[in-house]
Protein backbone atom coordinates (compact mmCIF):
# COMPACT_ATOMS: atom_id res chain seq x y z
CA UNK A 1 0.00 0.00 0.00
CA UNK A 2 1.61 3.01 -1.17
CA UNK A 3 2.20 6.28 1.43
CA UNK A 4 0.20 9.06 0.81
CA UNK A 5 1.66 12.33 -0.29
CA UNK A 6 2.65 15.02 1.40
CA UNK A 7 4.16 18.17 0.44
CA UNK A 8 4.34 21.66 2.53
CA UNK A 9 4.25 25.23 0.49
CA UNK A 10 4.80 28.85 1.29
CA UNK A 11 2.97 31.94 0.57
CA UNK A 12 3.48 35.39 2.30
CA UNK A 13 5.64 34.69 5.36
CA UNK A 14 8.72 34.27 7.19
CA UNK A 15 8.80 30.43 6.89
CA UNK A 16 9.67 29.76 10.80
CA UNK A 17 6.39 27.32 10.36
CA UNK A 18 8.23 25.23 7.98
CA UNK A 19 11.33 25.47 10.18
CA UNK A 20 9.43 24.58 13.69
CA UNK A 21 8.01 21.56 11.73
CA UNK A 22 12.04 20.89 10.70
CA UNK A 23 12.85 21.18 14.19
CA UNK A 24 10.74 18.49 15.38
CA UNK A 25 14.17 15.89 15.15
CA UNK A 26 12.97 12.26 15.99
CA UNK A 27 9.45 12.80 16.14
CA UNK A 28 9.86 14.34 12.33
CA UNK A 29 11.73 11.32 11.37
CA UNK A 30 8.65 8.72 12.85
CA UNK A 31 6.27 11.08 10.84
CA UNK A 32 8.31 10.39 7.26
CA UNK A 33 8.29 6.64 7.93
CA UNK A 34 4.45 7.35 7.43
CA UNK A 35 4.41 9.69 4.87
CA UNK A 36 6.00 10.34 1.41
CA UNK A 37 7.39 13.32 1.29
CA UNK A 38 7.32 15.34 -1.84
CA UNK A 39 8.04 18.89 -1.70
CA UNK A 40 9.30 20.91 1.37
CA UNK A 41 11.06 23.69 0.79
CA UNK A 42 13.14 23.64 4.19
CA UNK A 43 14.25 20.35 3.21
CA UNK A 44 14.16 19.06 0.14
CA UNK A 45 15.70 20.31 -3.09
CA UNK A 46 13.46 18.51 -5.64
CA UNK A 47 9.88 20.36 -6.16
CA UNK A 48 7.70 17.72 -8.40
CA UNK A 49 4.48 18.07 -9.40
CA UNK A 50 1.51 15.99 -9.43
CA UNK A 51 -1.59 14.94 -7.14
CA UNK A 52 -1.09 15.30 -3.35
CA UNK A 53 -3.02 13.90 -0.36
CA UNK A 54 -2.13 16.19 1.89
CA UNK A 55 -0.50 20.14 1.64
CA UNK A 56 0.21 22.44 4.39
CA UNK A 57 0.17 25.69 3.31
CA UNK A 58 1.67 28.68 5.30
CA UNK A 59 1.56 32.29 4.55
CA UNK A 60 -1.11 34.53 3.94
CA UNK A 61 -2.61 35.87 0.19
CA UNK A 62 -0.97 39.41 -0.51
CA UNK A 63 -1.37 39.56 -4.48
CA UNK A 64 -2.34 38.05 -7.08
CA UNK A 65 0.45 35.57 -7.49
CA UNK A 66 -0.02 34.47 -4.14
CA UNK A 67 -4.13 34.29 -4.58
CA UNK A 68 -3.17 31.93 -7.98
CA UNK A 69 -0.72 30.09 -6.17
CA UNK A 70 -2.94 28.75 -3.60
CA UNK A 71 -5.40 27.88 -6.03
CA UNK A 72 -3.36 25.72 -8.12
CA UNK A 73 -1.82 24.09 -4.84
CA UNK A 74 -6.04 23.15 -3.75
CA UNK A 75 -6.85 21.76 -6.68
CA UNK A 76 -4.02 19.66 -6.71
CA UNK A 77 -4.82 18.88 -3.40
CA UNK A 78 -7.62 16.12 -1.59
CA UNK A 79 -6.88 17.83 1.87
CA UNK A 80 -5.10 21.36 2.25
CA UNK A 81 -4.47 22.32 6.18
CA UNK A 82 -3.80 25.61 6.79
CA UNK A 83 -0.86 26.42 9.02
CA UNK A 84 0.47 29.09 11.40
CA UNK A 85 -1.53 32.48 12.16
CA UNK A 86 -0.65 34.12 8.47
CA UNK A 87 -2.45 31.08 6.82
CA UNK A 88 -5.32 31.01 9.10
CA UNK A 89 -5.99 34.59 10.61
CA UNK A 90 -4.39 36.75 8.13
CA UNK A 91 -1.34 36.76 10.91
CA UNK A 92 1.81 39.39 10.85
CA UNK A 93 1.11 40.88 7.84
CA UNK A 94 -2.62 41.33 8.11
CA UNK A 95 -1.63 44.72 9.82
CA UNK A 96 -1.07 46.55 6.42
CA UNK A 97 -4.86 46.04 6.18
CA UNK A 98 -5.46 48.99 8.52
CA UNK A 99 -3.27 50.76 6.20
CA UNK A 100 -4.25 51.83 2.58
CA UNK A 101 -2.43 49.28 0.46
CA UNK A 102 -1.03 52.43 -1.70
CA UNK A 103 0.87 54.38 1.40
CA UNK A 104 2.20 51.04 2.50
CA UNK A 105 3.57 50.42 -0.90
CA UNK A 106 5.22 53.25 -1.06
CA UNK A 107 6.74 53.06 2.79
CA UNK A 108 8.17 49.96 2.12
CA UNK A 109 9.27 50.47 -1.54
CA UNK A 110 9.85 54.07 -2.25
CA UNK A 111 9.90 54.71 -5.87
CA UNK A 112 9.84 51.31 -6.81
CA UNK A 113 6.55 50.85 -4.89
CA UNK A 114 4.57 50.74 -8.74
CA UNK A 115 6.78 47.59 -9.51
CA UNK A 116 5.48 45.58 -6.28
CA UNK A 117 1.50 44.70 -6.61
CA UNK A 118 -0.06 43.90 -3.33
CA UNK A 119 -3.68 43.52 -2.08
CA UNK A 120 -5.60 43.49 0.78
CA UNK A 121 -4.00 40.70 2.82
CA UNK A 122 -6.37 37.89 3.38
CA UNK A 123 -6.05 34.27 5.17
CA UNK A 124 -6.50 30.86 3.15
CA UNK A 125 -10.22 29.81 3.81
CA UNK A 126 -11.31 33.64 2.56
CA UNK A 127 -10.27 31.89 -1.17
CA UNK A 128 -9.91 28.60 -0.72
CA UNK A 129 -11.89 25.76 1.09
CA UNK A 130 -9.43 24.45 3.93
CA UNK A 131 -9.46 21.08 5.92
CA UNK A 132 -7.70 21.54 8.68
CA UNK A 133 -6.39 24.81 11.00
CA UNK A 134 -3.17 24.65 12.58
CA UNK A 135 -2.87 28.12 14.55
CA UNK A 136 -0.64 29.62 16.17
CA UNK A 137 3.15 31.73 15.54
CA UNK A 138 4.57 29.49 15.07
CA UNK A 139 2.61 26.78 15.23
CA UNK A 140 2.92 23.87 18.86
CA UNK A 141 4.91 21.17 17.46
CA UNK A 142 2.24 19.01 19.49
CA UNK A 143 -0.79 20.34 17.88
CA UNK A 144 0.96 19.68 14.50
CA UNK A 145 0.91 15.97 15.24
CA UNK A 146 -2.31 15.81 16.11
CA UNK A 147 -3.58 17.94 13.15
CA UNK A 148 -1.41 15.45 10.55
CA UNK A 149 -2.58 12.44 12.51
CA UNK A 150 -6.39 13.53 12.20
CA UNK A 151 -5.83 14.35 8.66
CA UNK A 152 -4.06 10.83 7.87
CA UNK A 153 -7.08 9.08 9.55
CA UNK A 154 -9.51 11.58 7.80
CA UNK A 155 -10.69 12.44 10.75
CA UNK A 156 -12.03 15.69 12.58
CA UNK A 157 -9.84 18.23 14.58
CA UNK A 158 -11.60 20.30 17.08
CA UNK A 159 -9.62 23.05 17.66
CA UNK A 160 -10.21 24.09 21.53
CA UNK A 161 -12.59 27.31 21.86
CA UNK A 162 -11.96 28.40 25.06
CA UNK A 163 -9.51 31.29 26.37
CA UNK A 164 -5.98 30.18 26.85
CA UNK A 165 -6.52 31.43 30.04
CA UNK A 166 -7.91 27.95 30.81
CA UNK A 167 -4.72 26.15 29.79
CA UNK A 168 -2.72 28.79 31.89
CA UNK A 169 -4.92 27.89 35.18
CA UNK A 170 -3.85 24.14 34.56
CA UNK A 171 -0.75 24.51 34.32
CA UNK A 172 -0.42 26.86 37.73
CA UNK A 173 1.14 29.91 35.84
CA UNK A 174 0.66 33.02 37.89
CA UNK A 175 -1.21 35.53 35.64
CA UNK A 176 0.81 37.56 34.04
CA UNK A 177 -1.83 41.17 34.99
CA UNK A 178 -0.72 40.35 38.69
CA UNK A 179 3.33 40.47 36.97
CA UNK A 180 1.28 44.09 35.95
CA UNK A 181 1.79 42.98 32.36
CA UNK A 182 -0.93 43.33 29.42
CA UNK A 183 -2.11 39.58 28.13
CA UNK A 184 -4.56 38.57 25.31
CA UNK A 185 -4.74 35.45 26.68
CA UNK A 186 -8.43 36.16 28.17
CA UNK A 187 -9.70 36.31 24.41
CA UNK A 188 -7.40 34.21 22.74
CA UNK A 189 -7.91 30.83 21.59
CA UNK A 190 -6.04 27.86 23.54
CA UNK A 191 -4.52 24.79 22.15
CA UNK A 192 -1.18 25.85 22.83
CA UNK A 193 -0.76 24.71 26.27
CA UNK A 194 -0.09 28.46 27.11
CA UNK A 195 3.06 27.89 25.61
CA UNK A 196 4.54 31.67 25.79
CA UNK A 197 3.24 31.99 28.94
CA UNK A 198 5.02 29.03 30.40
CA UNK A 199 8.17 29.91 29.21
CA UNK A 200 7.87 33.60 30.41
CA UNK A 201 6.68 35.71 28.08
CA UNK A 202 2.66 37.17 27.29
CA UNK A 203 -0.13 35.89 24.72
CA UNK A 204 0.04 38.06 21.87
CA UNK A 205 -3.47 36.47 20.47
CA UNK A 206 -1.67 34.46 17.79
CA UNK A 207 -4.30 31.80 17.53
CA UNK A 208 -6.93 34.80 17.43
CA UNK A 209 -9.75 35.45 19.40
CA UNK A 210 -11.93 32.54 20.84
CA UNK A 211 -15.58 32.44 18.81
CA UNK A 212 -17.36 33.78 22.10
CA UNK A 213 -14.94 36.26 24.13
CA UNK A 214 -15.96 37.32 27.54
CA UNK A 215 -15.78 40.38 26.96
CA UNK A 216 -17.58 41.33 30.49
CA UNK A 217 -14.65 39.04 32.07
CA UNK A 218 -11.78 40.62 30.23
CA UNK A 219 -13.09 44.17 30.45
CA UNK A 220 -13.25 43.23 34.65
CA UNK A 221 -9.63 42.68 34.35
CA UNK A 222 -8.87 46.02 32.57
CA UNK A 223 -10.64 47.87 35.07
CA UNK A 224 -9.07 45.99 38.20
CA UNK A 225 -5.47 47.06 36.70
CA UNK A 226 -6.64 49.87 35.23
CA UNK A 227 -5.78 49.74 31.77
CA UNK A 228 -7.16 50.71 28.54
CA UNK A 229 -8.69 48.63 26.61
CA UNK A 230 -8.23 50.19 23.84
CA UNK A 231 -4.73 49.06 24.19
CA UNK A 232 -5.55 45.62 24.01
CA UNK A 233 -7.28 46.21 20.78
CA UNK A 234 -4.37 47.22 19.30
CA UNK A 235 -2.50 44.23 20.38
CA UNK A 236 -5.03 42.33 18.66
CA UNK A 237 -4.32 43.82 15.51
CA UNK A 238 -0.66 42.27 15.88
CA UNK A 239 -2.11 39.01 14.60
CA UNK A 240 -5.85 39.67 13.56
CA UNK A 241 -5.63 42.29 11.29
CA UNK A 242 -7.99 40.40 8.85
CA UNK A 243 -10.55 39.65 11.45
CA UNK A 244 -12.90 37.51 9.59
CA UNK A 245 -13.55 34.14 11.86
CA UNK A 246 -12.50 30.91 10.43
CA UNK A 247 -15.08 28.01 9.89
CA UNK A 248 -13.30 25.22 11.55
Amino acid sequence: MSRPTVAFFELASCEGCQLQVANLGEELLAILDRIDLVEFRELLTERPDGPLDIAFVEGSVVNAECEARLHAIRQRSELLIAYGSCATIGGVNAMANGRPISEIQAEVYGDQAERFAAARVRPLHQLVPVDYFIHGCPIYPDELIKVLKAALAHLPYNIPDYAVCVECLLNENVCMYEKKVTCLGPVTRAGCNAWCINNGNVCYGCRGLVSNPNRAGAEAVLSRYHLDSRLIANKMLMYNGALEPTDE
